[in-house]
């Protein structure tokens, strides 16, 4: 008998080179669709102004996308980001008002620079909760950072009674100006927040292919029993990605709050949703240990500059509740076709 072989044709070849390019690089390819279909549509949609508008309210959603990444990234989910940034912001008002102390009969109005350690000390303290539950006490992720997310709501609830805080601008007699710098004020033209962003997804970036840290953090989430028995500190890890998720939502909220110099109790409703089809957009596999950086930008910004393009030409907002949900659906289906659904790999 003789054995035959087959050679794939060149053909056959190329056209699955083409079809995995697609299929890896969808979120760019979403992201310039939408540019060009919105530019095509609309004059004033890709202007040099109207692109730093836009990027500076993806600014809050890429940077919540970044925490919910790291998490992600673990094998985790995180339900309550929307919840701390609205209760990060509702501290860095409360701050600025002054803290009374009853005892000594005065009021201390702290810097812009307390309010915001503060602030982010306050976001990573919840976040750690989170991970303190997850991987001490085995509570599973949806579960714990559900409960959690309505904590956080609750508190920002009671400590403003359900109203907002607003003039959040200071006073120059108190010593508290400058906080809505973070949120107005713009260097070489670029708004700040952007640039918070850029800072941010550059650190993790750096973090995910440059640190220990980011070689253990994929390696838990692809297989955690392997990592373990690698010596992975497993437990730390799922910790601090909760914490610096948590830390992340504290920035956004305190972005927020900046851009709007008020605080609400309310503020951040769904963004967890947003970031969480950041995330899936960008390429990153829900089960775990596969995803970037990169992608989960592209990701904030396709759904960013779609629903800012939806607004411009006037589409209802149930439509760009419509139009966001196919997205996140077509993305999380492409991800199965990329990924094939099967075990992760240790």
């Amino acid at each position: 008998m003789s054995a035959t072989t087959t050679t794939p044709s060149p053909a056959k070849g190329r056209s699955l080179n083409i079809g995995r390019l697609l299929l890896e690089g969808r979120a760019f390819f979403a992201l310039i669709a939408i540019i060009a279909v919105f530019s095509v549509l609309s004059p004033n949609y890709f202007t040099v102004g109207n692109l730093l508008i836009m990027s500076s309210q993806v600014a809050i959603y890429g940077i919540l996308s970044v925490g919910m990444l790291l998490v992600i990234l673990n094998g985790g989910i995180d339900l309550s980001v929307g919840s701390i940034l609205a209760l990060s912001g509702v501290v860095a008002g409360a701050l600025m008002q002054g803290v009374e102390i009853d005892a000594l009969g005065v009021i201390l109005y702290p810097p812009v620079w307390a309010v915001v350690v503060l602030t982010l000390c306050v976001g990573a303290a919840v976040g750690a909760v989170n991970g303190v539950l997850v991987a001490i006490f085995k509570v599973p992720p949806f579960v714990a950072t559900l409960g959690v997310m309505y904590v956080a709501r609750g508190v920002a609830l009671l400590m403003t009674n359900g109203l907002t805080y607003n003039n959040l601008r200071g006073s120059e007699a108190l010593g508290n100006t400058g906080f809505n710098w973070l949120g107005f004020y713009r260097i070489g033209g670029v708004p700040i927040s952007v640039i918070v962003l850029a800072v941010v997804a550059l650190a993790a970036g750096l973090m995910l292919a440059r640190s220990a840290f980011g070689r253990w953090l994929y390696a838990s989430g692809g297989n955690e029993r392997a990592a373990e028995l690698s010596g992975v500190p497993v437990r730390r890890v799922k910790i601090t990605v909760y914490a610096v998720s948590g830390a992340l939502a504290a920035v956004a909220g305190l972005v927020l709050a900046s851009q709007l110099t008020s605080a609400g109790p309310t503020a951040g409703t769904t963004y967890e949703l947003t970031a969480i089809a950041a995330v899936v957009i960008g390429g990153a596999a829900l089960t775990g240990g596969r995803g970037n950086v990169r992608g989960t930008m592209l990701g904030a910004f396709v759904i960013g500059f779609l629903s800012a393009g939806l607004v411009i030409i006037g589409i209802s907002s149930y439509w760009q509740t419509v139009f966001t949900g196919a997205v996140i659906v077509l993305a999380v289906l492409m991800n199965s076709l990329q990924y094939g659904g099967g075990p992760r790999k240790g």
